[in-house]
């Protein structure tokens, strides 16, 4: 079989797999409508271990503050309602919960247990992104301070809401996978179609660089692809920053 066949053969496998592969959204949603009933705490363990455990960038290392937030609230509830001290509850619940840095808890742990001032060394320990649960944390353990509150009402209620967020935005990133995936595949489009032309003896780069229309439309469709990408990426930032 001669290379050219051999090429235009692989162009047309190539994209019959970009066609035919499901999204990123499929199979969330897939996950979602199959999951099984598993506790929450277990599912949430699950998932900060798995991010623990995966190369980490700042939206990973984000969302593993997050779980651990959660997990770490509804430890502090479970401590709690077995009628132990809030500064006890939470030397009890920090070292049972898998953070990603467990070094920065360490004065949360101090402070809880030397009777310290908790709700600051919470807001220092709680990093710029995915801090938010810690933060919610001190400003509940302030109230109960100050009002008198039950504390392990309030933590269940910020866990109740973390969690909501926390179902959001995985709603959201599921919804944005899919045109993600779309912008990326119609990226790619382009070069299959320089390879099946190749294929063909149609000798593309010969007119895209070597004729005036051909530089034309070579410059044009970069922009517009370039702009495609652009366009979209920032859509998708700004729904999910």
């Amino acid at each position: 079989m001669p290379p050219a066949a051999w090429l235009a053969a692989l162009s047309t496998a190539c994209a019959l797999w970009l066609w035919t592969t499901p999204t990123a959204a499929t199979t969330r949603l897939a996950k979602l409508t199959t999951r099984s009933r598993t506790p929450k705490v277990t599912t949430q363990r699950r998932k900060l271990l798995d991010l623990l455990l995966t190369p980490q960038s700042p939206k990973r290392r984000a969302e593993a503050w997050r779980l651990a937030s959660i997990e770490l609230c509804q430890a502090l509830t479970a401590e709690l309602s077995t009628g132990r001290t809030p500064g006890e509850a939470l030397t009890r619940a920090i070292p049972a919960v898998s953070f990603p840095d467990a070094d920065v808890l360490r004065p949360v742990l101090a402070a809880a247990r030397d009777g310290g001032d908790v709700p600051a060394a919470l807001r220092t320990a709680a990093p710029q992104q995915g801090g938010e649960g810690l933060c919610h944390l001190a400003a509940c353990w302030q109230v109960s301070l100050t009002a008198g509150a039950a504390l392990a009402a309030l933590t269940e209620r910020v866990a109740a809401t973390l969690r909501t967020a926390q179902m959001h935005r995985q709603d959201v990133a599921a919804q944005l996978a899919g045109p993600r995936t779309t912008a990326r595949m119609l990226a790619v489009l382009p070069v299959l179609g320089l390879l099946m032309a190749a294929a063909l003896n149609m000798h593309p780069l010969n007119f895209l660089f070597g004729s005036l229309p051909g530089l034309a439309c070579l410059t044009t469709g970069t922009a517009l692809n370039a702009c495609g990408l652009w366009w979209t990426n920032r859509l998708s930032t700004t729904a999910d920053p």
